[in-house]
């Protein structure tokens, strides 16, 4: 089910900084009581290969996305013990020493299950144990939510496990929202920051196709 233009979740998690401090982050509070956008990108395991990279990406980037008022938190179902594990490995060892990002341990997936992003292919009840077993990994998908100052979701997105995402997407995709929100415009395809906007109407868009 899609979560655009909802609120995001209601829900405190476990979170880990890289102090080792295991504190509760509620998303949907932190958009709402700073006046902050959210960046939540969900990845699979700690000490794996894709994940290491992206979250040193999203780090990379803390510059440009704090210039956006722009909070990032990275999430998997590690517990936070793992992630600080994984906090205190050298990145030429695989891990992700650096980030400074929180991290959320949602080892009990109340808040995955919410957002349906778990690897689970199929369950099956076992009617003599009351048992249910699943099928999948039961981590979550490589999902990705933009939430804004009200703690709407503007963008959501899912890929694959083996599929690392660009961040300079999330960027411009922010950098979009933001345009929308002050100007009253709306962004057409391949918009950047800098190019034009247009008008939601039948005038504005017959402008803008005849110039582009």
């Amino acid at each position: 089910m899609a979560l655009v233009g909802k609120k995001f979740p209601n829900l405190s998690v476990d979170a880990m900084n890289e102090m080792g401090d295991t504190f509760k982050l509620n998303i949907l509070e932190e958009a709402q009581k700073n006046n902050k956008k959210v960046l939540l990108f969900w990845y699979p395991k700690d000490f794996t290969f894709v994940c290491p990279t992206e979250l040193h990406a999203f780090q990379n980037a803390m510059a440009e996305f704090e210039k956006r008022n722009v909070m990032v938190v990275g999430a998997s179902c590690d517990t936070p013990e793992v992630h600080f594990a994984w906090l205190n490995t050298p990145k030429d060892n695989g891990g992700i020493e650096g980030v400074t990002y929180p991290i959320l341990a949602d080892s009990n997936r109340n808040l995955s299950s919410r957002l349906d992003i778990l690897d689970i292919m199929s369950e099956t009840y076992d009617d003599e144990t009351g048992t249910v077993t699943l099928e999948g990994d039961n981590v979550t998908y490589r999902a990705t939510y933009l939430i804004d100052e009200e703690g709407t979701i503007f963008h959501e997105g899912v890929n694959h496990m083996p599929l690392g995402r660009n961040v300079n997407e999330f960027l411009r995709l922010i950098d979009a929202y933001t345009h929308v929100q002050e100007k009253g415009e709306v962004c057409p395809a391949n918009w950047e920051e800098g190019k034009e906007g247009m008008n939601a109407d039948r005038e504005g868009v017959a402008s803008y196709l005849s110039l582009n």
